[in-house]
């Protein structure tokens, strides 16, 4: 007789299990909670092959800090004083 795990676990090959498409339609919610818990990755096959991969969700960053990042340019120095004397600064 198998055990529980021994039913879940079809194939099992270098930290990745495959399910055939009814075995995973049948014991979607646990292996779900599975690769959840152990990061495990699944691979769900049609008629042998691969056809969708379920793996462990990633948390998204909460820090803005670097959000922006690649999309400013840098065009030179905005501080320092001009050569070109304004219109507003020329006397009267």
């Amino acid at each position: 007789m198998r055990s529980p795990t021994d039913q879940l676990e079809s194939q099992s090959e270098a930290g990745v299990r495959t399910f055939t498409a009814s075995e995973f339609k049948a014991k979607c919610l646990k292996i779900m909670d599975e690769v959840a818990e152990t990061g495990e990755r699944v691979v769900i096959t049609k008629r042998g092959k691969p056809v969708a991969e379920l793996t462990q969700a990633r948390e998204r960053r909460t820090s803005k800090y670097g959000a922006l990042r690649g999309m400013i340019t840098y065009k030179g120095d905005i501080i320092s004083p001009v050569d070109v004397e304004w219109d507003a600064m020329k006397d009267e």
